[in-house]
């Protein structure tokens, strides 16, 4: 039975890191599962607690993972709702370092949708590389900025 539970460790580990480096949701649920499964390991000595612990540690560490993301998204949209045309709004992500700063320019209507939009100049130094993007968002039903794909 330890075998076999090292064995699903191994195939569920190898599985989430093929993925990891696309999301930060992924990476947390690669630590979530390993972290799990040692846990349901330690408290129930069987291959289902061990099971049982790497299937809960995936979901939380994706979750916790997924967050980042959020911390992100969500200094845009303050940027984008808050932000004065012209001004720089500026953040660094407290779990990466990556750095940003976002230029908001002044809102308009879009005449085809009839949505509030603004662009914006992202500046960011994400893992030491600096990149800079022009962006546009528009104001969706929630009231949140929403990134128009071009």
């Amino acid at each position: 039975m330890r075998v076999l539970s090292l064995f699903v460790i191994g195939a569920m580990m190898l599985v989430l890191t093929s993925c990891a480096d696309t999301h930060k949701g992924q990476q947390g649920a690669v630590g979530g599962a390993v972290g799990g499964a040692l846990l349901g390991q330690a408290i129930g000595r069987s291959t289902e607690a061990t099971l049982i612990g790497a299937a809960v540690g995936t979901l939380l560490g994706y979750i916790v993972g997924n967050e980042m993301d959020k911390y992100d998204r969500q200094q845009l949209n303050y940027a984008y709702e808050t932000g004065q045309s012209g001004q720089p709004v500026a953040w660094v992500n407290p779990d990466t370092g990556n750095n940003y700063q976002v230029v908001p320019q002044p809102a308009y209507t879009n005449p085809q949708t009839e949505q509030v939009c603004r662009q914006a100049e992202i500046q960011a130094i994400i893992d030491g590389k600096p990149q800079t993007t022009i962006t546009t968002a528009c104001r969706n039903a929630q009231g949140q900025w929403v990134l128009r794909n071009r």
